[in-house]
């Protein structure tokens, strides 16, 4: 087989085009989470001198020392990263990124005049972090960024002996340090509440607050605890051949996957059954595909 022949037809089955739902929810997503980032920093941090971390506070420091509106800084200095991420990661998301930044910087640009609507610090951190975390973690559920850092950290980390989170993590607290040279220390630590905020907030928003469990459970008594699952919960399960590394006994185990609410339940079913059972849980943060479905219990 000519496996130069074959690679444009892999090429196609790999790169399907999204369909035209798909790249409306995708845009719509994309121009809300932009517009939200906007929102959040121009009623919210930059009225208060408070900064967010990466290419956005480099923009609000140089915008503030310039007189220049936001919005041309957030555009100028995430182009390199736009050329970046097409190279690094692919066209979609470049185009994505800048959809994206260009909706955040027009929404500064036009938002810039309208008044804040708090004068407090504390409140702009929280609440300006608060709405920039799910901005830009909507922008990166559907595929784009609004911040050139992370691509320049998945470079360095080609070249240097450095986690991508532990460079990026480096670039924000120089940049969030600098505010206090800049705007004074209080404004700093403000600066560092809404960044700590906007972090965990990127991670609700990407992760989703229905937060599932997958379980793994190994019992003699599998398909007993296994029908159980079926008709207390309402869960299907899925059985899998396993073998014991120490006694070289074959085992059966048990995968299934639960909400967090049916946690307890589970684990109550489980004791009931077979106090013995080996039984591990852990969070997944998306499931798709295949049948979780809950069924009627009774």
């Amino acid at each position: 087989m000519d496996l130069r022949t074959d690679a444009p037809e892999i090429e196609k089955m790999d790169h399907q085009k999204l369909t035209t739902t798909k790249l409306l929810k995708r845009g719509i997503l994309i121009l809300l989470g932009a517009v939200l980032v906007a929102v959040g920093l121009e009623i919210f941090l930059v009225p208060n001198q408070v900064i967010d971390g990466g290419i956005t506070g480099i923009s609000i420091i140089l915008s503030h020392f310039t007189g220049l509106s936001l919005g041309v800084f957030l555009f100028v200095l995430n182009m390199p990263f736009f050329f970046l991420g097409y190279k690094q990661i692919g066209k979609t998301f470049a185009i994505s990124t800048l959809f994206g930044v260009v909706v955040m910087s027009i929404g500064t640009a036009l938002l810039h005049s309208v008044k804040p609507l708090t004068d407090d610090p504390l409140l702009a951190a929280v609440f300006g972090g608060i709405i920039i975390g799910i901005g830009i973690g909507l922008v990166i559920r559907y595929g784009g960024s609004l911040d050139g850092t992370e691509i320049l950290a998945v470079m360095f980390n080609k070249k240097l002996p450095f986690s991508v989170g532990q460079t990026v993590m480096f670039f924000n607290i120089f940049i969030l340090g600098s505010a206090g040279f800049v705007f004074g220390w209080d404004r700093a630590m403000y600066s560092l509440i809404a960044y700590f905020i906007a972090f965990k907030m990127i991670d609700t928003t990407i992760e989703g607050f229905d937060e599932t469990k997958s379980v793994w459970i190994i019992s003699e008594k599998w398909e007993k605890l296994g029908q159980c699952i079926l008709n207390r919960l309402g869960r299907g399960v899925t059985y899998m051949s396993g073998e014991g590394a120490y006694t070289g006994d074959d085992k059966k185990v048990i995968f299934c996957v639960v909400t967090r609410l049916e946690e307890a339940k589970l684990k109550a079913i489980v004791d009931d059954i077979d106090p013995e059972a080996f039984l591990a849980i852990g969070n997944i943060h998306e499931v798709s595909g295949g049948r979780f479905k809950k069924r009627d219990i009774h």
